[in-house]
């Protein structure tokens, strides 16, 4: 297969999640469909590598999985046939404190409340009413905005989640453990916690932790990419990967092209087949703060304070919830954290095939200011000295990105971006601009299906399926 074929239904520029995901539900409905990769490889935001030493296996971006199991497309997807695994740990949460107390998320309500002393009962009626209602949730909350199917259940979620991570917190837990559990879900946002919606991104991830938990791939997120293009493959679709599109014209005659692509890049390469008042809107489009990544190569486990955190897959470290709301406000006000919040993930815990025997592998990262150059080696193994004493000792080799690095392996993270654009109240659902389908462009050939369109960033595939549905109902019918 070459790019000089004709006649194709779709193309799909872009072979991370949501563009395999727009090219399976196409091929599904019977579609001819071409996928056209820039990298060498396929998966975006969803690879794995030997980034650090032989035999050490790491997940470049994304590397635990949660959205993924909710995910309504995915499941409707033979991922387990395809030799997609997930591997689940004993608890999928962690959040360590300098006394050696680790707050706890655990698939089970009630057992992650008891742990929380006078705030136990707060917690189980923040949280037991979502998880009750999780698959409903999950249908309204990981698509476009639209008439809810499930009415009340989204009115609860409303009341709670339109609001401040910090206010929400505050106002519901006396307890550090907590408000410092949610508060670093909400931290995945890469939003202020004092600006809304953090609340509702803190509940979601929380509530899918108890629903469907915090799982690793085996083998590594690769995995998940190239379970997704088998069975493009298996329906008739196909990719070619190798290959930087930096034109329209460049891309074979077909109906509909679908960008699984940002808006910066859209513009690039389709400008001019759009108007210029549209044009003009996606040049609007705001990106966020950036990541600062390290991967670590270890002799041995993280010698955590708390060893309960051994047996979690993600570990949220950074102490109390006002010094999450300082590390968060840092990035947005161009400056960098002292003490970062940093995400970690665990996945030779539960994984073996990630590490050579009795060795295993580290992921981190820590939001910083859009496009920043700073080396925040030093402050990230600062805190992770302070949960973990002696974990300098068993470091035998890193690899670091910074957001320039970060972009340079995945160009849909401008300025070192991972969610594809700015999540706040603007730009939530009128991502990439505001239009009663957001998928669409002017152009009646042209779509968005990226993390820049509703839901936005997360490897759930959504985004895809939407962008999908829509080229099929405007062009494809």
């Amino acid at each position: 297969m070459t790019a000089s074929r004709e006649n194709l239904d779709a193309v799909v520029i872009g072979a991370g999640p949501n563009g395999l995901a727009a090219a399976i539900e196409l091929a599904r409905a019977g579609r001819s469909v071409l996928v056209l990769e820039a990298n060498d490889t396929i998966g975006g935001g969803c690879r794995s590598a030997e980034l650090t030493l032989p035999g050490f296996v790491h997940d470049v971006c994304s590397a635990i999985h949660p959205l993924a199991l909710a995910s309504p497309f995915f499941r409707s997807l033979p991922l387990e046939r395809l030799g997609v695994r997930p591997l689940h740990p004993e608890i999928p949460l962690a959040h360590p404190f300098d006394d050696g107390t680790a707050a706890l998320l655990r698939r089970s309500v009630d057992e992650t409340a008891a742990a929380f002393g006078r705030d136990e009962r707060a917690y189980r009626r923040l949280l037991g009413p979502l998880v009750d209602n999780a698959d409903g949730l999950v249908h309204e909350l990981l698509g476009p905005f639209r008439i809810p199917r499930h009415p009340i259940a989204m009115a609860r979620f409303g009341l709670r989640g339109l609001r401040s991570a910090e206010g929400l917190l505050n106002g519901r837990f006396d307890g550090d453990a907590p408000k410092a559990l949610i508060a670093g879900c909400a931290a995945h946002s890469i939003l202020r916690l004092d600006k809304i919606p953090t609340a509702a991104v803190g509940l979601v991830l929380a509530f899918v932790a108890h629903h469907v938990g915090w799982p690793v791939i085996e083998g590594g997120s690769q995995r998940l990419a190239d379970g997704l293009a088998s069975y493009l493959r298996e329906l008739g679709g196909e990719i070619q990967t190798g290959t930087r599109v930096s034109s329209l014209s460049e891309v074979p005659r077909s109906k509909a092209v679908l960008f699984d692509l940002t808006p910066r890049q859209v513009v690039d390469i389709a400008g001019h087949y759009l108007p210029d008042r549209y044009r003009s809107r996606l040049g609007k489009y705001r990106y966020g703060p950036g990541v600062f990544k390290i991967d670590w190569a270890l002799s041995e486990p993280v010698p955590w304070k708390n060893p309960d955190c051994a047996k979690a897959s993600t570990v949220h470290v950074g102490g109390t919830l006002p010094e999450l709301v300082a590390s968060e406000l840092a990035p947005w006000e161009g400056r960098i954290p002292e003490r970062p919040y940093v995400l970690v993930g665990q996945q030779s815990y539960f994984d073996q095939s990630r590490a050579p025997a009795g060795k295993h592998t580290l992921w981190a990262y820590c939001h910083v200011p859009h496009g920043s150059t700073a080396d925040m080696t030093d402050r990230i193994e600062a805190q992770m000295e302070r949960f973990a004493p002696g974990f300098r000792d068993v470091v035998l080799a890193r690899n670091t990105m910074s957001t320039e690095q970060v972009e340079a392996h995945n160009s849909n993270y401008i300025g070192g971006d991972i969610n594809g654009g700015v999540q706040d109240l603007g730009q939530l659902f009128t991502r990439p601009v505001a239009r009663l389908n957001p998928y669409t462009t002017p152009n009646k050939r042209l779509f968005i299906c990226s993390s820049s369109s509703p839901p936005g960033g997360g490897v759930h595939g959504m985004c895809g399926y939407f962008g999908a549905q829509a080229a099929l109902k405007r062009v494809l019918s």
